[in-house]
């Protein structure tokens, strides 16, 4: 990886590529250091100090927006909305054939009118989003001024930052490095990491069990990177063979090969996918408490991070936003078809359906593999986390870990495809 990024520095163009990101990201961390007026943060941060001695959702959100929402600043939304927007987005082009025509046969101007649409909803969530928070602020009386012009200062510059932070990082995906909402999310985990390595170092201070929670966690974490980067590295090879043609007086083809598929095709947005819808419900009861024995109360319960109800539903996200993504990046009828086109075929299986067939069958199988690998990862933390109060901010560094580690993975791949597409030594010599 440091190889990578070294080659990288020394390519004219890709130095510009990087230094242009970290220019995005220092205005990202920058925006999330602006306080929002008229909000009490001191306050406000002594509120989100008893969260994260709890574990609790809003805790677990404030890690991806790297502080901002502990600190109520220009960029306490984050990327959420936008993500959760994508997702609305991108279900309802499945869902509904119109937009999937859109999508298909209309080309460059289709996916840009999707990408429009997609924007307008995050800002129309970014404000709902701010107001639900600006509510939780004066309910726990967190502002310095409660009147109607604070009020309106506070939603719209909340609904402004999530506006900026979208347009932050459609263009690191445009202009920079890596995917700009993954490297985001990226950038505002690894800002936190100062505050967890003082937390472990005043566990170890105080000993006893809390020197070995400390080390649990370290070990949990270790084990969380080194089997992410195997996964992550792990793809399912079919053969492919090319018949023999013979064109003119030269003979092509013969040749064998494999098609690739990787078992974590997906990445991680399966997993900011899950975690985004899974924390809109805890987010809602964080801003009032409801009646004990009501049902608002039973429902806040079964979103807690604790509940059995909360880590089974997460698993199932996680699974069916694995198969929604894969379904979007694989087509086994058009991969078939390319193969007979070419003159390929698969050794045992005819060509047209019976290959697509099987390509769907094998797929399905390398899928299931790589969600049963996102939810082990996602989900073991929580289940830690719920048999040891001690170890409940685990469950928050679970997500957070393959989280960074994936976005570090899929980013040096994306710098070495670069590297490669303009490397060409030797091609004049």
């Amino acid at each position: 990886m440091f190889e990578t990024l070294k080659n990288a520095w020394w390519n004219a163009e890709m130095r510009k590529k990087l230094l242009y990101t970290l220019f995005i990201l220092f205005i990202f961390r920058l925006g999330a250091s602006i306080p929002v007026p008229f909000i009490n943060t001191e306050a406000l941060s002594e509120y989100f100090a008893t969260l994260d001695a709890a574990g609790g959702m809003l805790s677990y959100i404030n890690v991806f927006t790297g502080g901002g929402l502990s600190n109520a600043t220009l960029f306490a939304m984050s990327i959420t909305p936008y993500i959760n927007a994508s997702i609305i987005l991108q279900l309802l082009t499945v869902a509904i054939p119109a937009l999937e025509r859109m999508v298909k046969d209309g080309g460059e101007e289709g996916r840009k009118k999707i990408a429009s649409w997609t924007r307008y909803l995050a800002v129309v969530l970014g404000l709902i989003q701010g107001f639900s928070y600006y509510v939780m602020l004066r309910s726990y009386n967190l502002l310095n001024n409660t009147g109607v012009w604070a009020a309106i200062v506070i939603i719209m510059t909340f609904t402004a930052g999530t506006a900026l932070i979208m347009w932050l990082g459609e263009h690191i995906t445009q202009n920079g490095v890596g995917n700009g909402i993954s490297i985001i999310l990226f950038a505002g985990i690894i800002s936190r990491g100062p505050s967890l390595a003082n937390s472990l170092l005043n566990l170890v201070k105080n000993g006893g069990t809390g020197a070995l929670t400390a080390v649990l966690m370290v070990i949990i974490g270790l084990a969380l990177i080194v089997f992410i980067v195997y996964m992550s590295n792990a793809e399912r090879r079919i053969p492919i063979q090319y018949a023999k043609r013979v064109v003119g007086r030269k003979m092509y083809g013969g040749q064998s090969t494999f098609l690739p598929i990787k078992v974590n095709a997906t990445g991680v947005m399966p997993i900011i996918f899950a975690s985004s819808i899974l924390s809109l419900p805890s987010t809602v009861f964080a801003f009032y408490t409801p009646e004990a024995g009501s049902i608002g109360s039973v429902v806040k319960d079964l979103f807690s991070q604790s509940n059995p109800f909360y880590i089974v539903l997460y698993a199932i996200l996680i699974v069916a936003f694995s198969y929604f993504y894969a379904s979007i990046q694989f087509n086994p009828v058009e991969i078939a078809n390319n193969l007979k086109k070419n003159g390929g075929f698969i050794p045992g299986f005819r060509p047209g359906k019976p290959t697509a067939d099987f390509i769907t069958k094998a797929l399905a199988k390398v899928v299931f593999v790589g969600a049963l690998f996102l939810g082990v990862v996602a989900l073991l933390p929580l289940i830690v986390g719920a048999f040891s109060s001690s170890l409940s901010n685990v469950a928050v560094g679970g997500t957070s870990v393959i989280i960074v580690v994936g976005v570090a993975l899929e980013t040096v791949k994306q710098i070495e495809a670069q590297l490669m597409m303009r490397h060409h030594k030797g091609f004049l010599e």
